[in-house]
């Protein structure tokens, strides 16, 4: 048998399409996953993948392999959880971006811990482009067009989500019925088309001659309360600065089409836990 640890990085390169993305998710170097699936197609004794633009498909041979190699995996995450579950209870794995995390989802888990406290959370946090399920049971997420069809159609509706931009109340912005001018937006780098989004719903256009990029929501919250410019993100993230004034929001907020949703990525997704984990969800998010 080949190592587990070539495996994992095989089933995450295929299933994302990239080494660089499977290195993300599985916390390795590109290198040392490129390494991996060199060992495995050497030991195989043939190609497993080939060029997909700049990413990388599953031949006919890889797309075999990739089915046994899945469904493995899952077979032994689920007797690896069953056997956890006999020996300390019910527990979920919850996958999030690290933004939301920390400032909606940790500050208020006291009050499922309350109602349900047999039960065990593990939180994964991460990035919006590396979110991936990794072992988890529930995925939750607004922008969820990077992944398959299967999994956007078993998404779970959590609640509605409506953005907009914020800024400090010193930080100089001009607004119109029709337009928002500002000298610096503030992007996300991994959910490029949120000000389109935004501008499209709005009725609005932004005018700005800079731009700052951050990985996080919170760093682009956090740049946004430094005065360095406009920042867009979902009302829930910043009701605690929006309520004390350390941030206005000059064009409100706007309803975005996707709303939150938990996307289910493993068979627990269906227990009971992961039924009062989503009821809990639903209702605090009001």
């Amino acid at each position: 048998m080949p190592p587990l640890a070539a495996l994992r990085a095989f089933e995450a390169t295929a299933r994302l399409g990239s080494v660089t993305r499977a290195a993300e998710e599985l916390g390795r170097t590109h290198g040392a996953v490129s390494r991996q699936i060199q060992a495995l197609q050497a030991a195989a004794g043939l190609s497993l993948f080939e060029k997909a633009g700049t990413g990388l498909r599953l031949n006919a041979e890889g797309e075999a392999l990739h089915r046994s190699v899945a469904a493995a995996l899952d077979g032994l995450e689920a007797g690896w959880t069953a056997l956890r579950e006999a020996a300390g209870g019910p527990s979920l794995h919850i996958a999030c971006s690290a933004s939301f995390a920390m400032r909606w989802l940790v500050p208020r888990l006291p009050g499922f811990y309350r109602a349900q406290p047999a039960l065990r959370l593990r939180l994964s946090m991460t990035t919006a482009r590396a979110l991936r399920h990794e072992g988890a049971d529930l995925v939750i997420a607004w922008d969820r067009g990077h992944y398959p069809p299967g999994e956007q159609a078993r998404a779970i509706a959590l609640g509605p989500i409506a953005f907009g931009p914020v800024c400090a109340p010193d930080y100089p912005v001009e607004v119109t019925s029709g337009r928002l001018a500002a000298a610096t937006r503030i992007a996300h780098d991994h959910i490029d088309h949120a000000w389109p989004v935004w501008a499209q719903r709005a009725g609005r256009t932004l005018d700005g001659r800079d731009e700052l990029r951050f990985p996080h929501t919170h760093l682009c919250i956090e740049a946004a309360l430094a005065g360095l410019g406009i920042a867009l993100v979902e009302q829930r993230l910043v009701r605690e600065e929006l309520a004390s004034g350390r941030l206005l929001a000059p064009c409100g907020f706007v309803p975005f089409p996707e709303g939150l949703a938990a996307l289910p990525t493993s068979p627990r997704a269906t227990s009971p836990a992961a039924r009062s984990f989503v009821d809990w969800l639903r209702g605090t998010l009001g």
